[in-house]
């Protein structure tokens, strides 16, 4: 894309890439898509400069935590600019910089990132999508039909592992690290898929917006696991006994009177360790004869670490 597009494209995306490197613009995902760049290019000018500005802000969540305050527009209010500016500065003069320009004529800068991003379609874009779009469409027919025929659970299924629809059939339920929940309030969910994005699992609901799941439809996210038996891995092992337990159980097979020997623990106490280790999936048990051995889960433990950045790409 670089060789496509040229010095002066890059320089000018690299500029802009605050929109779109930590997080991204929620205008920049849209919730109704369009079946042109240009028509979704519209749409964004649509917004009024406040919105545009607090959408560009959305990386810093300067806008939410300014609302939070009681704080009004950030385009109006001065313990909203020096809200947005502290916040800035704290990711390094780059991000203060372009924060600066957007408070001191937002107007201007729309207009350049909308040529930015009509000059990376004719550089490279149109040709990229070419090769996008028959996966997205094949993927997209496979949903709805799922959603038609057999339910909004199946589709929801279908989108990913981390996505479910809970018991009652009210609620999406998103496999996240971080907690939070929101409505919809009658307005839908989007589900737009993504060739480029795997495997990242992104949900915007912002206010005033409507609910988008982007979510991959290729590669390895398959095969990730729930965030929450990540959670439950990594407290069976916050704990330096049970650190210890694993010492013993990766060089073979022990029973729970030879590790109270050779740790010189009661029986009881190393039972009550190898059990939380033993529900992480992070031990298995043996019966041989009348004796009941414990083994470490050594690929278990192995794929903790992916596992874990795994979680956090979600």
């Amino acid at each position: 894309m670089s060789a496509a597009a040229g010095q002066d494209l890059v320089d000018r995306a690299t500029a802009f890439g605050h929109l779109w490197d930590k997080s991204c613009a929620d205008f920049l995902l849209p919730a109704r898509p369009a079946a042109t760049l240009a028509l979704e290019l519209d749409a964004i000018d649509e917004l009024d400069d406040e919105a545009w500005v607090d959408n560009v802000l959305v990386t810093s969540r300067c806008g939410a935590l300014a609302r939070s305050m009681g704080f009004g527009s950030v385009l109006a209010d001065d313990r909203a600019v020096e809200l947005a500016r502290d916040r800035a500065a704290a990711s390094g003069p780059a991000a203060l910089a372009f924060v600066n320009r957007i408070l001191e004529d937002p107007v201007k800068v729309r207009g350049e990132v909308r040529l930015l991003l009509e000059d990376c379609q004719q550089a490279f874009f149109d040709q990229v999508w070419r090769t996008l779009v028959a996966h997205l469409t094949v993927d997209a027919r496979h949903k709805t039909d799922l959603l038609w025929n057999h339910g909004p659970a199946r589709a929801v299924a279908a989108v990913a592992p981390a996505v479910r629809l809970d018991e009652q059939g009210q609620r999406i339920v998103v496999d996240k690290l971080i907690d939070v929940h929101v409505s919809a309030r009658g307005a839908g969910v989007t589900f737009l898929p993504t060739v480029l994005g795997d495997p990242h699992l992104l949900v915007v609901q912002a206010p005033g917006w409507q609910p988008l799941v982007r979510y991959p439809v290729a590669g390895r996210y398959a095969q990730q696991t729930a965030s929450g038996d990540v959670q439950q891995r990594l407290r069976a092992l916050d704990h330096p006994m049970r650190l210890r337990l694993g010492r013993s159980l990766v060089a073979g097979p022990h029973t729970t009177t030879e590790l109270a020997d050779i740790w010189d623990v009661s029986a009881p106490e190393i039972s009550r360790h190898l059990a939380v280790l033993r529900d992480a999936g992070l031990v298995a048990v043996e019966r041989r004869g009348r004796y009941v051995t414990y083994r470490l889960d050594v690929p278990a433990v192995a794929r903790l670490r992916a596992d874990v950045l795994e979680a956090m790409l979600r």
